[in-house]
C-alpha cells in the first residue's frame, strides 16, 4: 500500500475550488498579506481530511514557533480559523473566541472566517500585522 503524496501549497490552491462562500479567495489574500511582511517565514502542514495549515513565523522569534496560524478546515464547504498566541494580538471589537491550550498547547485567540466578509478580512489581517510585529521583537 502506498502513502498518498501530501500536496505543496502550491498543489493546495490549485486543486481548491472556488466555492461561492469565497474562501479560497480569503485564503490567497491572507497567505499574500503574510508574504508581503519582511522578515515571515511561511510553512505548510497539509493534514488531509482534517487541515491544511498556513503557518506564518518571524526569524527574530525565540520563544515561539510561530505568530498565527492560518488552517483551513476540511468541511463542506472549506473554512478558516486564523489563531494567534493570546498574548500577542488584542481583540478591540471582541470578535474573536478565547481557545485554552488552543495553539500548539497555548492559550489562543481565533478567528473563523466561513465567507467572502471585507471587514471581518480587514480585522483579521489587522491582527496578523500586530502579532508580526510582537513576533518581530523576539
Amino acid at each position: 500500500m502506498s502513502a498518498e503524496k501530501e500536496p505543496t501549497l502550491e498543489e493546495f490552491i490549485d486543486q481548491w475550488e472556488e466555492t461561492p462562500e469565497g474562501n479560497r479567495r480569503v485564503f490567497l489574500r491572507l497567505r499574500d498579506h503574510l508574504a508581503a511582511k519582511d522578515g515571515a517565514d511561511l510553512t505548510f502542514i497539509p493534514r488531509a481530511g482534517v487541515t491544511y495549515s498556513l503557518r506564518g513565523a518571524h526569524k527574530n522569534q525565540k520563544d515561539k514557533s510561530l505568530f498565527v496560524m492560518v488552517d483551513v478546515i476540511e468541511d463542506a464547504p472549506r473554512w478558516l480559523s486564523v489563531c494567534f498566541y493570546g498574548e500577542m494580538i488584542t481583540d478591540p471589537d471582541e470578535r474573536g473566541d478565547f481557545v485554552p491550550e488552543g495553539l500548539l498547547g497555548e492559550d489562543a485567540m481565533c478567528f473563523d472566517i466561513e465567507e467572502w466578509d471585507e471587514d471581518q478580512i480587514g480585522y483579521v489581517e489587522q491582527r496578523i500585522t500586530e502579532a508580526f510585529e510582537s513576533a518581530a521583537k523576539g
